[in-house]
């Protein structure tokens, strides 16, 4: 029997990047936030008083007056960053619907046509740092689809908001006093600095912390700008400098897809049990292919969907890519799209997905079918949310049907069947 293997695996204690470090709990919301023992209410005026009263602890903390004041000037209380705070997820998704939506054939298209106009920009990065240019690409893919949904929001504006409404008050202030700190060394101005209601900026999305300790002026004007919609240089050297500081290595894969033999102690399938490929394949573990797993350092085996789904074994590129956002699903998705980036396919074994449950090229056609109906769904994207739930339940219900409240086989053939 396969004696399981002691490994240090190091995760990340919290994300890095505020799309992780913004996930909703199932804390209380406190009504009355407190500031310093004092209870504030949540109007305009409660957070004009909490700014007055944060301006000594940031100048304590050597903001000068002048980069408060200009960095405040206009900035109210922002409750679009509140509701988006509260708002808990609308629908869940399984880790093929992410996948499916993640790496769907046009981000893999745009990345491509990203490589070809950035060429020379992303081997000097390449070269300069030991990331290949395929693994940041698809995270500039995932992030900011590739700088065209960077965020709007006055970063300023929704940490204040965040320290002040209290459910992430320790958050909220730690990165605002570092956001404060990179205006005052004239990494941007206040007005620029936009991004994400949780904090997150630029192409990459970094929030401030990890902008201060890991962004580089890779252009060499001074200045880390990871903001600029038309030159991504400095975003996309920091995101290789980020994944090399933690520990990246040049040539290792993030995973491969791997065949699990007859009764494999399924024990081991787990990201704490690490092995050489050697010992793997004394186990009987081999590359969908038939080959022995790549000597490229010690591997997990990992099966995102249990049993009946694809298996992986994942060596430590996967963990670093979880350092940028600790999740499984986020670190394959970088990893499968860099691999389509690089000319690579689908993963050979299917996911356990269900008898009526549809592949990412049937929801589009649900949802072109729906747009053609006449309905608003938004974006045709793949992924099957609210508004394609009740454009669809609106139909059936029209055509006499009950509604189903699902996008499966069934509803296709109804759509097909009634749009022409």
């Amino acid at each position: 029997m396969f004696k399981k293997f002691t490994l240090g695996v190091t995760l990340a204690l919290a994300p890095v990047f505020a799309q992780a470090a913004a996930t909703v709990t199932d804390a209380p919301t406190p009504t009355t936030p407190k500031y310093q023992g004092i209870e504030v209410a949540q109007t305009q005026a409660g957070f004009e008083q909490w700014v007055k009263s944060f301006r000594a602890k940031a100048l304590a903390r050597g903001i000068s007056a002048r980069t408060y004041d200009r960095a405040f000037k206009g900035v109210k209380l922002n409750t679009r960053v509140i509701a988006s705070d509260r708002k808990q997820a609308e629908f869940s998704r399984q880790i093929w619907d992410y996948l499916d939506t993640a790496t769907s054939p046009k981000r893999v298209k745009n990345g491509k046509a990203m490589v070809k106009k950035h060429k020379k920009l992303l081997r000097r990065i390449e070269n300069t740092y030991g990331v290949e240019w395929s693994v940041v690409v698809a995270i500039w893919g995932l992030e900011s689809s590739y700088g065209s949904n960077m965020g709007d929001i006055n970063i300023v504006e929704a940490l204040a908001t965040l320290a002040y409404e209290g459910r992430r008050q320790k958050f909220g202030e730690n990165q605002l006093l570092t956001a404060l700190k990179i205006i005052q060394k004239g990494d941007i101005t206040p007005n620029r600095m936009l991004g994400s209601w949780a904090g997150a900026m630029g192409h990459t999305q970094f929030i401030p912390t990890s902008f201060d300790a890991l962004a580089v002026d890779f252009t060499g004007d001074g200045k880390r700008d990871v903001w600029n919609p038309r030159k991504p240089d400095d975003a996309l050297a920091s995101t290789a400098n980020y994944l090399k500081r933690n520990g990246w290595t040049k040539g290792q894969p993030w995973g491969v897809e791997v065949k699990l033999p007859k009764g494999f102690n399924y024990g081991n399938a787990s990201l704490k049990v690490k092995a050489t490929p050697a010992r793997w394949a004394e186990l009987g573990v081999v590359q969908v292919n038939g080959k022995r797993i790549p000597n490229k350092g010690k591997a997990a085996i990992l099966l995102p969907a249990g049993a009946d789904g694809p298996a992986f074994a994942v060596f430590n590129n996967f963990f670093v890519i979880k350092r940028y956002n600790n999740a499984n699903s986020y670190a394959m998705a970088v990893g499968h799209l860099a691999d389509k980036i690089n000319g690579g396919g689908e993963f050979v074994r299917e996911w356990p997905r269900g008898p009526n449950a549809l592949k990412l090229p049937q929801k589009i056609e649900v949802q072109e079918l729906l747009l053609k109906a006449g309905y608003d769904i938004g974006d045709v994207d793949g992924i099957i949310g609210p508004k394609t739930i009740d454009a669809l339940s609106d139909m059936q219900i029209k055509a006499g049907v009950q509604p189903s409240g699902k996008a499966d086989k069934a509803a296709l053939k109804f759509l097909r069947s009634r749009v022409r």
